[in-house]
C-alpha cells in the first residue's frame, strides 16, 4: 500500500461538518468524489447506498452512493496517522476503521462518537477483516496478526507466522480458517479457533499485495509484486496449482465480482476485469491516469465498483454488465483484450461514455470473451 506525502488536512467542525472535497458527474457521465488527501481503504456498507473512505491524514468520510448523490453524510477523524483499513460491521451499525498509529478504532455510525479505542499492535496496523458479528482480524507492518474479541476490547489470538506485512485476508464461510497473503511472498493459512498455524505456502520470488475467494470457495487467487495472479486449490496451502501473467505492473487490490471473475487495480492505474479458469482478460474497467489503484470495493448489488488511487479521487464504475461476460476456453487468445475498453453502450446512460477518458479503443464487448490464456495453465 503505497503512501505519499501528506498535504493539509482537511479541517472539520463538529458543530456543522465542512469538507473541503468535492463529489462530481464529468462530462462523460462518471461519479467520482474528489478530496483533499490521499484515500487509501474506501468500503461500501453491507446493506445501504454508502462508501466510507479513510485517507492518509486519519480522517474518515461516509457518503451517500446512490445514483443521484454522492454527498458527504458524515466525517470524523479519531487517528493521529493515515487511516489505512476500514470496514464496516455485519449489521452496518458501526464502522471499525484501523490506522498507522498503530490504533484500531470502533465508531457508531448512528451518532459518529468513537465507542472504542484498540491497542495493542507494536507495529503500524496494514490490513483488517470482519470475522464475525464480536470478532475482527488485523495484521500489521511486522506479520504480526490479531483477532480480537470486540465485547472485551482484547486480542484473543496473537500469531507471527510471517517476516512481512499481512497486505489482504479472507475467511471461510465456517470463519474457522483465516488465509493472509504477506509481503514475504507467502500465503498462510491459520485455524482462528486452535489459535495455530494450518498450513504455509513455499516461498514466492515476489511478494503477495491482494487475494479472492473465488469457484464456490473452492480456489483463492493471489495478485503478487510482479503482475502474476497465482492459484491455489482451497486447503491445498503448500503451492499454487495455476498462475496467470499479464499484469504489466503489482496486482496492489483485488475483488471477486463473480464466482468465476476478479477485478484487479494495479499500480499502472488500470481497473481490470480477469476471468479465472479458463484464465482470461475480460478487459479494463476504467482508470485512474497514471497513479497507482490503491483499494476496490463491490456495492452490495454488485453493480457498483469503487476504485481509489494516488489521484485523491474515488471513481465509481458500474459493472453490472460484466458478470454476465461469458469467456470460450476454445477459442484462442487474444492479446489486445488487455487494454480493451469494456463497452459503456450497453450501461446507463449515468455511466456512458466513461471509458472515454483512457486513450484506447473498443468497438464493444463481445459475447464471448477472448484474451492472454496462452501465458497460463489452466487446470480445468
Amino acid at each position: 500500500m503505497c503512501e505519499s506525502r501528506a498535504r493539509k488536512l482537511l479541517t472539520i467542525d463538529d458543530g456543522n461538518t465542512e469538507v473541503n472535497k468535492t463529489h462530481s458527474q464529468d462530462s462523460h457521465g462518471l461519479r467520482e468524489i474528489k478530496f483533499d488527501d490521499l484515500v487509501i481503504d474506501i468500503c461500501f456498507h453491507p446493506s445501504k447506498d454508502v462508501i466510507a473512505a479513510g485517507d492518509i491524514g486519519g480522517e474518515v468520510f461516509i457518503h451517500s452512493c446512490s445514483v443521484s448523490d454522492t454527498s458527504c453524510l458524515m466525517a470524523f477523524k479519531h487517528h493521529k496517522k493515515a487511516c489505512r483499513a476500514l470496514r464496516f460491521s455485519e449489521d452496518g451499525e458501526k464502522l471499525f476503521t484501523a490506522s498507522k498509529d498503530k490504533t484500531i478504532k470502533v465508531v457508531d455510525l448512528n451518532t459518529g462518537s468513537l465507542e472504542r479505542n484498540m491497542k495493542g499492535h507494536e507495529s503500524p496496523v496494514y490490513s483488517m477483516l470482519v470475522t464475525g458479528e464480536n470478532f475482527l482480524a488485523t495484521g500489521d507492518d511486522d506479520g504480526v496478526l490479531k483477532v480480537w474479541d470486540l465485547r472485551t476490547e482484547s486480542a484473543i489470538m496473537t500469531l507471527r507466522e510471517n517476516e512481512e506485512f499481512i497486505s489482504d485476508m479472507a475467511i471461510d464461510s465456517q470463519r474457522k480458517i483465516l488465509i493472509c497473503t504477506s509481503g514475504d511472498g507467502t500465503l498462510t493459512a491459520l485455524n482462528i479457533r486452535r489459535k495455530k498455524l494450518e498450513m504455509q505456502s513455499e516461498l514466492f520470488d515476489s511478494e503477495l499485495l491482494s487475494l479472492a475467494v473465488i469457484k464456490g470457495a473452492q480456489k483463492v487467487v493471489c495478485g503478487s509484486g510482479e503482475g502474476v495472479l497465482n492459484i491455489f486449490n482451497w486447503g491445498q496451502w503448500g503451492n499454487m496449482s495455476d498462475r496467470f501473467p499479464g499484469h504489466p505492473m503489482s496486482v496492489d487490490c483485488m475483488c471477486s465480482l463473480t464466482d468465476d471473475i476478479v477485478c484487479t487495480g494495479s499500480c499502472d492505474g488500470i481497473v481490470r476485469a480477469v476471468n479465472i479458469l479458463p484464465n482470461r482478460f475480460i478487459g479494463v474497467i476504467g482508470q485512474h491516469g497514471d497513479f497507482p489503484v490503491e483499494n476496490l470495493t463491490l456495492s452490495r448489488d454488485k453493480n457498483t465498483l469503487a476504485s481509489c488511487s494516488h489521484d485523491q479521487t474515488i471513481k465509481l464504475w458500474n459493472v453490472a454488465n460484466i458478470a454476465n461476460e461469458i469467456v470460450n476456453p476454445k477459442r484462442k487468445a487474444k492479446r489486445t483484450n488487455k487494454q480493451k475498453l469494456l463497452s459503456p453502450t450497453s450501461r446507463s446512460n449515468f455511466f456512458a461514455g466513461f471509458g472515454d477518458e483512457t486513450e484506447q479503443s473498443t468497438s464493444g464487448t463481445a459475447d464471448r470473451v477472448e484474451s492472454d490464456d496462452d501465458e497460463s495453465d489452466d487446470d480445468e
